[in-house]
């Protein structure tokens, strides 16, 4: 059993306490509620009093965005609408958030486009910024095509609009960094953002909760109805059971990362190079989608033209290979992904399956819109479990399906 399973399970059965209870149970759980913020606060290079718990990544995006928003409508004196800034391959969480403030007529915002190796021009950033701008969030590393952005430089930018115009503390920079944690540099200094979104759901043994990091000084109105829990801007008794976890989850994953991030790294660019030789893989006319050296260590999402992205995943499903051709939050949706769209605007959509006899109906019976526009994207996402063989394995069973579809392309 791991580690964080075994904690997890021996404090779910010793306290269930709430943590705002005086009692001697709950004055327990509060301390131990302490502790985990504070390690979770250690890691970040934060004050444990900056962090806040939620139940994951997509509602501390929320906070953070619609957040600083209506502290922007509760203070006196502001006129006209605030304005905030994204990029057109941000989660869900993010780009649906900005769009239902702008419908209610709650913001203006600006969604700046990536090129086409899926990193923003932090100077294009820049030029979006206005007087009224209060908010720029930008994903650290993307959830799809993994590319890694210049967070560290648009946050420079953005210190200079603000000392320049003494804008303080506008715009504030947020950065979803769900992908990051376990990979990347998150210490909140070195990065210069004021607030900062990490989920348990992509830490091994931590899943069910997130947190958002928000610096002290940062404005944030609290979004919800109910008690004060979370320094009064999440209300709702902690999930403590499943902070624990995602506490220890955390750090266990700091101490192993520089190691996991170079084996990761190694496997990853076997696979390219596997890709890249497979003579079935070539006359298919595969794609590698984003920049090659700016992404995560464990991620490569490749585009095969002409087959739809869910017949592919389904296919190799039916292997033992599970993979995704686009975010979970969208996956339903029959559409194509839109962080492929941005960075390769000219694909044209694969097939129709349903019109192709020589499929196996059987593998069909499970895809709810094939074809339309689906683009043939696959997303491969490496862990701790991952190894050569598996590398191997799948290069295999992608050249078997593509050979079964040849009729395809």
């Amino acid at each position: 059993m791991p580690k964080s399973r075994k904690i997890y399970l021996d404090y779910a059965s010793s306290v269930e306490a709430n943590p705002s209870s005086i009692h001697s149970l709950g004055v327990d759980a509060k301390s131990k509620l302490q502790n985990a913020r504070t390690g979770v606060a250690n890691v970040l290079s934060s004050r444990p009093e900056e962090i806040i718990f939620s139940s994951g990544g997509t509602e501390s995006n929320n906070l953070a965005i619609q957040g600083t928003v209506f502290n922007w409508h509760t203070k006196k004196g502001e006129k006209g609408l605030p304005h905030i800034i994204t990029t057109n391959i941000e989660h869900p969480s993010i780009l649906e958030t900005f769009k239902l403030l702008a419908k209610r007529k709650l913001a203006q915002i600006s969604i700046v486009g990536v090129e086409t190796n899926g990193l923003v021009d932090s100077r294009k950033i820049k030029k979006e910024i206005k007087k009224n701008t209060i908010l720029v969030s930008v994903m650290y590393a993307n959830n799809e095509i993994g590319t890694i952005q210049p967070i560290k430089e648009i946050a420079k930018e953005i210190r200079h609009w603000k000392k320049n115009r003494k804008t303080f503390p506008f715009p504030v920079f947020h950065t979803d960094a769900v992908q990051a944690g376990n990979y990347l540099d998150i210490n909140v200094d070195k990065l210069g953002v004021d607030m900062l979104t990490l989920s348990g759901s992509k830490i091994e043994g931590g899943g069910g909760v997130g947190i958002l990091y928000k610096k002290k000084s940062v404005p944030l109105a609290n979004i919800f109805g109910g008690g004060d829990q979370e320094w009064g801007l999440r209300p709702g008794t902690e999930n403590l059971e499943g902070i624990l976890k995602f506490s220890h989850a955390f750090k266990s994953a700091q101490k192993i990362k520089e190691e996991e991030k170079k084996r990761l790294t190694k496997l990853r660019d076997y696979f390219i190079n596997q890709l890249k030789h497979s003579h079935i893989l070539k006359n298919v006319g595969m794609l590698i989608n984003g920049d090659l050296k700016n992404r995560l260590p464990n991620n490569i999402n490749i585009t095969i033209p002409n087959i739809p992205s869910d017949l592919l995943v389904i296919e190799l499903s039916a292997r033992g290979i599970m993979l995704s051709a686009k975010s979970a939050c969208k996956a339903g949706d029959g559409k194509a992904s839109y962080v492929i769209k941005a960075i390769r605007p000219k694909m044209k959509p694969a097939r129709n399956a349903f019109s192709q006899p020589a499929v196996d109906t059987a593998f069909l019976a499970g895809i709810a819109d094939a074809g339309g526009e689906t683009d043939g994207s696959l997303r491969f996402s490496f862990g701790r479990q991952t190894t050569k063989s598996d590398i191997n394995y799948t290069v295999k069973a992608l050249s078997e399906i593509l050979t079964k579809l040849k009729k395809w392309y």
